[in-house]
């Protein structure tokens, strides 16, 4: 099982939230997930970030790879790979 970090769109049209969720690579982008590990706002200004940095730091441990996009976000909250 290949784990990663990756976003999770939610909200309305043209009001898009996303939710940063560990997945299984083989899921939907919108489906299954193992946990939630943090929340994006990108339509806020400034933009809301929300980050669980020792449950990401756990994940990243045990191997889960985030994608690029949540790469930056997570440098942006502080976190170090």
């Amino acid at each position: 099982m290949a784990v990663v970090i990756r976003l999770k769109t939610m909200g309305t049209k043209k009001k898009i939230k996303h939710r940063i969720v560990v997945t299984d690579s083989k899921f939907p982008r919108n489906g299954r997930f193992l946990e939630e590990v943090g929340i994006w706002d990108p339509s806020k200004e400034p933009p809301v970030m929300q980050v669980k940095t020792e449950r990401v730091s756990h994940w990243i441990k045990v191997g889960a790879k985030p994608s690029d996009t949540v790469r930056s976000i997570l440098k942006k909250a502080g976190l170090k790979f």
